[in-house]
């Protein structure tokens, strides 16, 4: 893997990482590279494409720029998007990808194909990369927010805070486990026996507002993408 940057350091840091190698230009990049992947503020993207046009395919990240954008600013290569979130730390990522009209089938796949070891890669229109990643994207957040939220309940009432936060991380994960071979509603009913404890909480987050709390969340992260006020 070919690295560089703007000045930030980040490509010789990347470079140590990976066992890769910085270069000293985007041009010397994309003349060496057979996919150039791009990480920079969607306003720079016309100034990276004239140091970078030799590139024979582009992997776009750049927010809220649609692919035919980047086709249109790379008109020589094959051009696609890729929204990440945060799981492909650890290899259980969500990836949303989608390529531009006309794409060759087969670069398509072999791109998939790189990217499979950090998680799983949905190809979607590029009309919905969007909506995608105010799902996907920003929900790392949300969810860390409920288990810090609950965890700290726990410590209110003499867990440590550590202990409390493990176990709600625990199952969180099985949980999640748990929701692909079952539906929302059979895992609630399930936890939620009729007058018992969970379904006093339930309660509890339903009068507070919880479900269109994370609504209105969606919505906001959308209409930012967008350009809109929240």
């Amino acid at each position: 893997m070919l690295f560089t940057d703007a000045g930030s350091g980040r490509a010789e840091a990347l470079a140590r990482e990976t066992g890769g190698e910085a270069v000293g230009t985007n041009s010397e990049l994309a003349a060496s590279c057979d996919l150039l992947v791009l990480g920079v503020k969607p306003k720079d993207l016309d100034a990276v494409a004239a140091e970078s046009g030799a590139a024979p395919a582009v992997l776009s990240m750049l927010g809220a720029t649609p692919v035919a954008r980047v086709a249109e600013a790379f008109p020589q290569a094959v051009a696609m998007r890729l929204m990440p979130n945060l799981g492909v730390e650890v290899h259980h990522g969500v990836m949303c990808l989608a390529a531009a009209e006309g794409a060759p089938r087969g670069r398509v796949e072999e791109v998939v194909e790189l990217l499979a070891p950090l998680g799983r890669v949905v190809e979607l229109e590029d009309a919905l990369i969007d909506p995608a990643t105010a799902v996907m994207g920003c929900t790392p957040a949300y969810l860390a927010l409920i288990g810090q939220a609950i965890a700290a309940e726990g410590s209110r009432e003499g867990l440590d805070f550590d202990v409390s936060f493990s176990l709600m991380n625990d199952t969180a994960a099985a949980t999640a486990e748990l929701l692909r071979t079952r539906s929302a509603k059979e895992l609630i009913d399930a936890v939620a026996s009729p007058g018992g404890s969970t379904e006093a909480g339930l309660q509890a987050l339903d009068r507070e507002g919880a479900r269109r709390a994370f609504e209105a969340a969606v919505q906001a992260s959308l209409a930012r993408m967008r350009g809109q006020d929240a």
